[in-house]
């Protein structure tokens, strides 16, 4: 059977305005996934679901089929796993059944082909029901992460059984991107959320888990491209 790469760039975007077809070192943002999962030899179709005209247009000449997203899934409210919901049944009634559904947002331009094909394999080769990309995190919530209570005091967001004084002490944490999700269609389908099932997971770099929300992301990610470029 085959695989879909999804991309899902909503018009709206208040962190960014237009940030999914916002120019990244000459490019509009939302080719770099479309070129990756065009690259990847498990993905035999790109779709790109969206509620604008101007990213339908510009992933249209990327190469991309356009799926007309519905206007109450375009919301900055709408859960995106219903969107998600949303492009598997149009594929499935256009294109007909497949094995994997491979989601690579646009605001992850900074992946590469391996990235996407050992999500793909890792899924394959495990019993799990979705693969997601992580990367280690800045942060641990066994040592360096605090929450606040109703006193106004402070704790850690999770209190170690034993005293962690030094940062290699804790346990590994990582943070979540939006590299790549690797999921069946029928996970999808029948569940609501990520953790629904059993999650594996591929670790990415940090220089290529870049999440683009704000300009200040934007910014640091173009000069990683550029900094490519010139090297």
């Amino acid at each position: 059977m085959k695989n879909f790469a999804f991309i899902f760039a909503r018009g709206g975007s208040k962190g960014l305005p237009g940030k999914n077809i916002r120019a990244l070192a000459g490019k509009p943002l939302i080719h770099y996934s479309i070129e990756t999962a065009k690259k990847c030899p498990s993905i035999d179709e790109v779709f790109v679901s969206t509620d604008d005209t101007a990213i339908a247009e510009i992933g249209r000449q990327a190469g991309a089929v356009i799926i007309e997203r519905p206007i109450e899934l375009a919301s900055d409210t709408s859960p995106e796993w219903l969107s998600w919901r949303h492009g598997i049944e149009w594929v499935e009634s256009h294109y007909g059944k497949f094995q994997y559904f491979v989601s690579l947002p646009a605001t992850s331009p900074l992946r590469n082909v391996s990235d996407v094909e050992g999500a793909i394999a890792k899924l394959r080769s495990s019993l799990a029901d979705i693969c997601i990309s992580v990367t280690p995190a800045s942060r641990s919530p066994y040592f360096n992460m605090v929450k606040v209570l109703d006193d106004e005091t402070c704790e850690l967001v999770i209190k170690p059984e034993g005293a962690v004084t030094r940062r290699q002490d804790a346990p590994d944490v990582f943070d979540i991107t939006t590299v790549a999700y690797i999921a069946t269609p029928k996970f999808i389908k029948d569940n609501d959320s990520l953790f629904s099932g059993r999650v594996t997971s591929v670790v990415v770099p940090k220089e290529r888990a870049v999440d683009i929300d704000d300009i200040y992301d934007f910014l640091f990610a173009e000069a990683i491209v550029c900094g490519i470029k010139n090297e």
